[in-house]
């Protein structure tokens, strides 16, 4: 029986307040099986360990691409914290001299400004998010502010917010006492998705701050995620908790989220990079490549 080959993937580990992804730069197209790789670079402990891979790719209509494989090999739209790190990640590789950024996600072109520390390398990014929106990726309603939903022992009030991705947000009186793993997992799996979602729990802390958190579908809870600060904002202006600009504290750091005159969402915080590395793949001769 002929040895299994072996595949070297460059990689380089990333995150923003906690959201941690492996990153990989692909200038010539997406590795195969990615999902499969995905999962198998993800699992903590015995691998890599992340909430997933985004791959950095060559864009016709951007001056990158960005593409998000979650832990469970499921592909993500578009992620808040992993979209500043793609924006250092070029940057302070050289790929590119801009400090404003076109990066393509699979829920559109998404607007970057580069804020460089005093050794040039990028520290903070503010993203535009676009526009929220509260009638995207909800099955059975016209939209979805603060509805009643039945839930295994009770109900919850669920507000929902696309951010190009989909996001419940359900604002509680203490994050100390939210069942944060058995509801969340049964909300992201609710019927009202077409396909699953992500889950925010939110205590208002005062009219400009909101404790957060999360968890997202295909990784569970996660320290952070930028498109849920991003809807957990919305909903709190929305239903008249917060105004803006409102101060997002998830459990692995802080995000300031502020919206535009012409009504999109920005998201500012840090990106860091962890280290870099040379991932071994195994792959057995009689897979197909």
């Amino acid at each position: 029986m002929p040895p299994d080959k072996m595949e070297e993937i460059l990689f380089t580990k990333m995150h923003g307040i906690g959201n941690d992804y492996i990153y990989i730069h692909c200038p010539g197209g997406v590795p195969s099986e990615i999902s499969e790789l995905s999962i198998e670079m993800s699992r903590r402990h015995v691998a890599v360990g992340s909430d997933g891979i985004i791959l950095i790719l060559p864009s016709d209509k951007a001056d990158f691409m960005m593409r998000i494989f979650n832990a469970d090999g499921s592909e993500a739209r578009m992620c808040g914290n992993g979209i500043r790190c793609v924006g250092k990640f070029v940057y302070d590789r050289g790929l590119t001299k801009k400090t404003t950024l076109l990066i393509d996600t699979l829920s559109g072109v998404r607007t970057l400004s580069l804020h460089p520390g005093s050794d040039g390398l990028i520290e903070t990014v503010t993203v535009d998010m676009g526009r929220p929106s509260t009638t995207d990726r909800v099955l059975g309603a016209a939209e979805m502010i603060e509805h009643p939903l039945a839930v295994a022992g009770g109900e919850v009030r669920l507000t929902a917010v696309s951010m190009g991705n989909p996001h419940g947000v359900v604002f509680v009186g203490s994050l100390e006492s939210a069942d944060v793993h058995r509801l969340g997992r049964e909300l992201e799996l609710h019927p009202v998705w077409p396909d699953r979602a992500n889950i925010e729990f939110a205590e208002v802390t005062s009219n400009h701050s909101v404790s957060m958190r999360v968890w997202e579908r295909g990784s569970g809870e996660t320290l952070a995620c930028g498109t849920g600060a991003c809807a957990t904002a919305e909903a709190a202006v929305l239903t008249g908790r917060c105004h803006w600009p409102v101060k997002v504290r998830l459990l692995g750091g802080t995000l300031t989220i502020d919206k535009s005159p012409s009504g999109t969402i920005l998201m500012t915080g840090p990106a860091e990079t962890v280290f870099e590395g040379r991932y071994t793949r195994r792959r057995s001769p009689n897979r197909n490549n």
